[in-house]
């Protein structure tokens, strides 16, 4: 049985290379452990999903104090289908309510598994909006 807990710093090596399995870690996102920590200091969460001592989900929840956003929810490929991927998305859910804030996130438009999951559970596009990034950070 899988078990969802919150990041420990001793995960980030491991977390960093599930990142990287399900293509959610790239050096240009800027995802190192000062961030994760600073995030998790201004109201935020990192949840793990660990089976049998190894990382097989996580989700990433930033608090901007006005709404709650999600990052990087995934399951290691060999354990997706399985129901953990539900069962990680209640327990953020849970903890959006808790807050009582909204939650927002990105998914990319041809990830037909995890949109279809994102709209069962509430989630919907918000209409007319494109999403910009500047990962421009020198000065």
């Amino acid at each position: 049985m899988a078990v969802i807990r919150d990041f420990k710093r001793d995960d980030y090596e491991a977390l960093g290379n599930l990142w990287v399995e399900l293509g959610l870690g790239r050096p240009e996102r800027g995802d190192d452990l000062t961030i994760i920590e600073e995030t998790l200091r201004l109201g935020g969460r990192l949840l793990v999903m660990e089976e049998k001592n190894e990382l097989i989900g996580t989700a990433w929840i930033t608090n901007n104090g006005r709404r709650l956003y999600l990052h990087h929810m995934g399951i290691k490929p060999n354990k997706q289908n399985l129901g953990w991927g539900q069962y990680l998305l209640k327990e953020i859910l849970a903890f959006a309510r808790s807050m009582n804030k909204q939650i927002k996130l990105e998914v990319h438009q041809q990830n037909g598994p995890a949109r279809k999951l994102y709209e069962k559970y509430g989630f919907a596009e918000l209409e007319g909006y494109r999403v910009l990034i500047n990962r421009n950070t020198a000065k």
